[in-house]
């Protein structure tokens, strides 16, 4: 017998049916209790079922947005699926990224004119800041997590043509006449930043002032036949369509274009630069987005020895010392033996001030070029 058979019965023995007062109470009584069981069963079935849902869809999916330099892609494509395997065993949730790839530099400006990045895992420091000052990003970000916010790192390679035929050995043999030089357009490109400063640098390193940097540069850009508008393009133009002598770029590009199949013929400069790429979370958009909790345990895991080992694999050189002084690692990234970095230079922002604005010295070398 249900609830309502026996709610009647009861009201059945209170009144007395053969009388018309008592058939009027009956059936008052029992639309009333009709209608009052329908709405709190109702009520309580849609609120319920309502929040299972909510409930449910938070626990399954929360999505994060990285951006990235391009050269990165990699490495991210062999963390990513570990992170959220790891994720997924400790939460019991799915995490779903969004990825973009390109140029540094034209990556940062996507993200200041409204590209929603969560994180951003950029070629150099001074892109990262613009984001910054853009107020998408809370100042001090840098001490946030462990080495700096620098999640990666690499030096400049020198890679020639099988054989070497014009015996290219050092910076000083990209500025003879006859060497053809491929590398990215500073302007665009992070990775091609630290292009023209392990330049600079080779000169001032080595007992040169600022006005021999300033020739042998402007020497060596004469030999660019076009400047890429990132990393990628560079390597693609040199290895796939064949154009130039010489390639400039990071040693891990050239690393994962060896571990492709494809022939490289490298060499590492004895006078170098630290590539530091940074990361960062983009707090604007987390706090809009409501996943800091996960966007922050992503970004520390980047730092953790298996996540290192991911981007040793495909040429980084680790930050991490433990992965770092291994024998797996060790003997594949030679330490260098004079390496200069930006703080030498007095900075990201004095850099850019002095090369890379416009009207400066980088500018100035393309009007002697006449490019």
């Amino acid at each position: 017998m249900n609830l309502w058979q026996q709610l009647l019965k009861k009201l059945q023995l209170r009144f007395n049916p053969n009388s018309l007062k008592g058939f009027v109470s009956l059936f008052l009584a029992g639309t009333v209790l009709s209608v009052s069981l329908a709405a709190c069963s109702g009520t309580n079935t849609s609120n319920s079922s309502s929040n299972a849902t909510n409930d449910t869809d938070k626990k399954q999916n929360v999505e994060l947005t990285l951006v990235s330099f391009a050269v990165t892609k990699a490495a991210h494509a062999a963390i990513i699926p570990k992170f959220v395997e790891k994720w997924q065993k400790e939460h019991n949730q799915t995490v779903v990224f969004k990825q973009s790839y390109g140029g540094s530099g034209s990556q940062t400006r996507a993200v200041v004119d409204g590209l929603e990045a969560d994180v951003v895992h950029l070629a150099l420091a001074l892109d990262t800041q613009k984001i910054e000052k853009a107020g998408l990003i809370q100042a001090g970000w840098e001490k946030k997590f462990p080495n700096n916010g620098i999640v990666s790192k690499s030096v400049a390679a020198l890679v020639t043509r099988e054989g070497n035929p014009k015996g290219i050995k050092t910076w000083a043999d990209l500025a003879k006449d006859n060497v053809k030089l491929i590398t990215a357009d500073p302007k665009t490109s992070g990775v091609a930043r630290w292009n023209f400063l392990a330049l600079w640098n080779s000169v001032i390193k080595t007992g040169g002032d600022e006005a021999k940097a300033t020739e042998f540069v402007t020497k060596v850009y004469k030999n660019v036949p076009v400047l890429t508008k990132d990393a990628r393009e560079a390597t693609d133009a040199f290895f796939k369509q064949g154009q130039g002598d010489a390639l400039v770029n990071y040693e891990n590009e050239i690393v994962l274009a060896g571990d492709k199949g494809e022939k490289t013929n490298y060499v590492l400069p004895d006078v170098n630069i630290s590539i530091d790429n940074p990361i960062a979370v983009v707090d604007k958009n987390v706090d809009k987005h409501g996943n800091r909790e996960v966007v922050e345990a992503f970004v520390k895991y980047l730092f953790t020895p298996e996540a290192q080992q991911e981007f040793a694999k495909v040429g980084f050189r680790p930050v991490d010392e433990t992965v770092a002084k291994s024998k797996e690692f060790a003997d594949k990234y030679p330490q260098i033996k004079t390496l200069g970095t930006v703080e030498e230079l007095g900075g990201w922002d004095a850099v850019q001030k002095k090369f890379f604005d416009d009207g400066a010295i980088f500018d100035q070398i393309q009007a002697k070029n006449k490019r």
